[in-house]
């Protein structure tokens, strides 16, 4: 993940599908509570060198879960979000944080 803090008060963060998730399709998907889990609504862009990237606004100041959704049943998280909390599926959601400090 990059992060890039803009004077506006929004965070600009790219999501990298992690290299050790293999992708052989274009369906990825970044599922988080900041699209209220849609499955759908937030694509990952597929580059000719395998990766998948996309680029979301998020509000400074608060943390925000997430996963990676691939081929329509296989969810991931990433190995280097900020932390990690429990989900009510008995696995880990990946948590990206946007206090200036994290």
């Amino acid at each position: 993940m990059k992060k890039r803090y803009l004077k506006s008060g929004t965070v600009k963060v790219e999501f990298i599908l992690p290299d050790a998730i293999a992708a052989d399709t274009e369906d990825v998907f970044l599922v988080g509570d900041f699209n209220d889990w849609d499955e759908t609504a937030t694509p990952m862009q597929g580059f000719k060198n395998g990766k998948f990237k996309v680029t979301v606004d998020l509000e400074a100041g608060n943390e925000y879960q997430f996963r990676y959704l691939v081929n329509g049943n296989q969810w991931h998280n990433d190995w280097d979000a900020d932390k990690y909390v429990a989900n009510p599926f008995s696995g880990d959601n990946s948590v990206v944080s946007t206090h200036p400090d994290a």
